[in-house]
């Protein structure tokens, strides 16, 4: 019981569903040129402050426990 040869001159079969839809697929690139635009001193200024902001907002803003779970320490507590 050995192993069957393949064939390496065979040709590939060819899914027609594939073939119908080809032409409808896009070529995408594989890098992506991404250049930022140059900002003015106060538009820079601008997005520093913003940047802060959403630091300092997700740094103190915890997600406060539901009212069932406080309400349930505060009973436990006493």
């Amino acid at each position: 019981m050995g192993k069957k040869k393949k064939n390496k001159n065979k040709k590939k079969k060819v899914n027609p569903k594939k073939e119908r839809y080809a032409k409808f697929r896009k070529e995408k690139p594989a890098t992506m040129n991404v250049t930022s635009p140059d900002l003015t001193s106060e538009q820079q200024k601008q997005k520093q402050e913003d940047e802060s902001k959403i630091e300092r907002f997700l740094r103190f803003n915890k997600n406060r426990p539901t009212k069932e779970i406080i309400e349930r320490k505060m009973k436990s507590k006493r």
